[in-house]
């Protein structure tokens, strides 16, 4: 398999992606669709951040929003009381880790960029549902993510009628980087979404696929961690979805992604060992 490396600037050096990157997830947030992964108490947000940081996560993503199908819409102020306890334990405790804020509102951004030293900012709209979010990037220098999605977290079940999902996927991201570009984004790693504006099929359309999305020559980032793709076809629930979340996590590393949003830290860093070992 050939494998294409991108680099990406972070604190000011530049990273080579020359080995899977795990990105471990922070719900802050009383309604992920995973229960487990909710932490909003002080000591369990402090655990959380301690046990992934053990458990060798690369980057720690903290999401105040939460994002699932028809997810309540909170306020602005609402995220950011959130994610405030979260970032003050990074600012003191975990200073060496990267941190991504999960957050489609530029206002947020602006928010920690000023009070926090981030490094991320994962937006799960591709800036479609704030057209201040890239400009905010930019201008802050942030590494950004942006996913494909049509809506928003309320309706995006709605939106699945695709006359080809590929292209249309491709066509989106080629036309998110020539803004990205224009705008003064260096850094963009894109993230197909799965799970979001998307049917059953469709997520492993996408992932059976994923390899035609390496022509844009930008980081895939995958976030299959537990998602509905799995259980919802295997027919259990998300408790018992770890090991189907391997299974897809090592074919999306098998197809181009580089870069895996996960719960389960331990089993994506052992998972990108085996497969790194495996291509060297």
């Amino acid at each position: 398999m050939e494998v294409q490396y991108h680099n990406i600037t972070l604190r000011g050096e530049v990273v080579r992606l020359d080995k899977p990157v795990i990105m471990g997830i922070l719900n802050v947030t009383p309604d992920s669709f995973y229960e487990k992964s909710r932490t909003i108490a002080e000591k369990e947000v402090y655990n959380r951040i301690r046990q992934m940081i053990e458990d060798g996560a690369h980057w720690i993503d903290i999401g105040g929003y939460s994002s699932r199908p028809e997810a309540e819409d909170i306020s602005e102020n609402t995220e950011i009381e959130r994610l405030k306890v979260a970032l003050d334990i990074f600012k003191s405790d975990f200073s060496n880790i990267p941190v991504s804020i999960d957050t489609f509102r530029s206002n947020v951004v602006k928010w920690a960029v000023t009070n926090y030293s981030i490094d991320i900012v994962n937006d799960i709209s591709g800036g479609n549902l704030d057209s201040q979010m890239m400009h905010t990037v930019a201008e802050a220098g942030k590494i950004y993510i942006g996913m494909h999605m049509r809506g928003n977290p309320q309706n995006m079940q709605q939106q699945t009628n695709y006359d080809n999902l590929l292209r249309e996927v491709k066509l989106y991201f080629a036309e998110l980087e020539e803004k990205a570009t224009r705008i003064g984004i260096n850094d963009l790693i894109i993230d197909p979404g799965f799970g979001f504006s998307k049917t059953l099929e469709q997520n492993f359309t996408l992932l059976k696929n994923l390899n035609e999305l390496t022509i844009l020559n930008r980081p895939i980032l995958t976030g299959l961690s537990r998602k509905s793709m799995i259980y919802k076809h295997l027919n259990i629930n998300p408790e018992d979805s770890l090991t189907g979340t391997i299974t897809l996590n090592t074919i999306a590393l098998t197809k181009g992604a580089q870069i895996l949003r996960v719960h389960d830290v331990k089993e994506a860093v052992q998972t990108a060992e085996l497969f790194t070992k495996t291509i060297a």
